[in-house]
């Protein structure tokens, strides 16, 4: 009975113990009630004041200044190369009347003198000035036709007052026909250099160059042209 006693006074203490151990509290109230705020419009800007009236100037407006001058700079262009073509080796000229010595002709002397040569006096076979003989040189060639006229001045350069003097060399034929030309110094105009080409092969003629027989050869003829502008003065 006594143990049964005190067994049931454990049990009783320890539910005890968990009820209040197990227990929850209770929050209290609120001590801050609820706060509203109210929210009011900007005040209106202040009215804008009347801008200021301009003034007017009674003086007189000044001129306007001169347009600027607007500087064209000059176009380089850089000049044409001049090609010099190699002139082709002269004709050799055998003497008329065959004779002893190792040179192609029998010598040109300008003292006078008893030789073969063309001296200049002399009983030679030569052409010599006044001598004998019975030799005759070789003759050049002669022009019988064509020439370039002031009228033939191109107009497009003309108008660009370009003048000068084209250096050319050109063939004749045997039957006295210019076939080509060729310039060997540039007046300094492309347009002048191949129009005085072009007028000497389309005109000129000549009676070719002959040998002491009188057989033609063909033969070089260089030779300068020269473009002169001429400009009219009024009165």
């Amino acid at each position: 009975m006594v143990s049964a006693l005190v067994s049931a006074g454990l049990v009783a203490l320890l539910l005890w113990a968990l009820l209040v151990g197990l227990s929850v509290a209770r929050g209290g109230a609120v001590s801050e009630g609820l706060k509203l705020f109210g929210v009011t419009r900007p005040p209106p800007p202040p009215p804008e004041k009347d801008p200021p009236k301009p003034v007017r100037n009674f003086r007189p407006a000044g001129e306007a200044a001169p347009p600027n001058f607007r500087a064209k700079p000059t176009e380089i262009v850089a000049p044409e190369p001049v090609v010099t073509m190699p002139l082709p080796p002269p004709p050799v000229v055998v003497a008329p009347v065959a004779g002893p010595g190792t040179q192609a002709s029998a010598g040109a002397a300008d003292v006078p003198g008893p030789g073969t040569g063309a001296g200049g006096e002399g009983d030679g076979f030569g052409a010599g000035g006044s001598g004998d003989g019975d030799g005759a040189g070789d003759v050049p060639p002669r022009r019988v036709g064509g020439r370039i006229r002031d009228s033939d001045y191109p107009l497009a350069a003309g108008e660009e007052g370009v003048g000068g003097t084209v250096g050319v060399r050109f063939v004749v034929e045997v039957d006295g026909r210019v076939p080509s030309c060729e310039v060997t110094r540039s007046s300094g105009s492309r347009l002048l250099d191949d129009t005085t080409c072009r007028l000497i092969v389309q005109r000129f003629r000549y009676r070719p160059a002959q040998d002491a027989r009188g057989r033609p050869f063909r033969s070089v003829i260089v030779q300068n042209e020269t473009w002169v502008v001429r400009e009219e003065m009024e009165e």
